[in-house]
């Protein structure tokens, strides 16, 4: 077991356990683009009666960055009358290197940003990942799927860092931090390639979302989660955060991961959740779960969280020496 963090490294988290931001993914809803100002907030009256305070409006849900203005002014109210912060919109599968979509999805992602700032969230979070394919939206989970690979040419990595970069700024410009999420044969697609893209980027709103439970489910040989957390974590400032129970069969080399809360899944988080502390992770967190009653998960991986954050701020530590205990 990794070594717990000393006591300057506690003093310097920047929130407690209880305020960290921890928000709500919203992909267990239907997309409701379309939907009436009183759906959005039967929704997001779900999301805050199962004890949130934040949410991330995934753009499955809502497109944020296409709404036209009155709309958003009625997301912004209805947020509010739900007792919820927006913390963060995650545009999900607008690749901006996507070989017939990248102009189109910068376009995006630049209303997104816009729209972002104008609801206060702190964060925008954008990948590289594009659409699923017919054969992973066939199957149970798309994941056992390959789908679309980047070109990892110089021309292509030159292409990332330049409207990455570009996004960074208008992200910077705003007052909004802009976060990478990692996902599988992108050129976020292992924590070498990643923090590599971060360096070249070289802007200082533009971090990693070590979303590495992307990782992690796939049925292929994976990166050791521990490692990867360790060095993708120093520059990262946004965290979607899931688990899967993992099965690999050394004699048949088969691999199996299905979704799983946080807790009882085969990642160990106390000890990355540790470790994200120890490096400076200073970032909000964002609860996911594929499958069954997603929000439920979440609220479990949620409560979680925080005892985790409790232990690796020295909270936990803290309270038992005042009560003359040693942990």
């Amino acid at each position: 077991m990794a070594p717990l963090p000393s006591s300057d490294t506690r003093t310097e988290a920047p929130w407690g356990s209880t305020d960290w931001p921890v928000a709500a993914a919203m992909l267990p809803f239907p997309a409701s683009q379309d939907a009436s100002a009183q759906t959005w907030l039967a929704q997001l009256a779900e999301v805050a009666y199962e004890g949130f305070t934040e949410v991330d409006l995934t753009d499955s849900w809502v497109r944020v960055g296409d709404l036209a203005p009155s709309r958003l002014t009625e997301l912004a109210d209805v947020l509010g009358r739900a007792g919820l912060r927006a913390e963060a919109v995650s545009a999900i599968r607008r690749s901006v290197i996507d070989p017939e979509h990248g102009a189109e999805n910068l376009a995006y992602s630049h209303r997104v940003i816009d729209a972002a700032a104008s609801l206060g969230c702190s964060v925008v979070s954008v990948g590289l990942h594009r659409p699923l394919l017919p054969e992973q939206q066939r199957v149970l989970w798309f994941w056992t799927v390959d789908g679309p690979r980047d070109d990892d040419s110089t021309e292509t990595w030159r292409l990332a860092v330049a409207r990455l970069r570009e996004l960074g700024e208008h992200a910077a410009d705003v007052g909004l931090d802009l976060s990478l999420e990692m996902y599988e044969d992108t050129l976020l697609g292992s924590s070498a390639s990643a923090v590599r893209l971060v360096e070249d980027i070289a802007h200082p709103a533009v971090g990693l979302n070590p979303d590495l439970g992307n990782l992690f489910r796939l049925h292929r040989d994976v990166e050791d989660f521990q490692q990867a957390v360790a060095a993708c974590l120093p520059v990262s400032n946004y965290w979607h955060v899931k688990s899967y129970h993992r099965d690999h069969d050394p004699r048949t080399g088969a691999v199996t991961a299905v979704p799983a809360p946080m807790a009882h899944g085969s990642v160990n988080y106390r000890q990355a959740i540790r470790t994200a502390l120890e490096v400076g992770f200073a970032g909000p967190f964002c609860v996911e779960h594929y499958g069954g009653d997603g929000l439920a998960v979440m609220a479990e991986n949620h409560r979680y969280l925080r005892r985790l954050l409790a232990v690796a701020t020295g909270e936990v530590a803290r309270e038992a020496s005042t009560r003359g205990v040693t942990p």
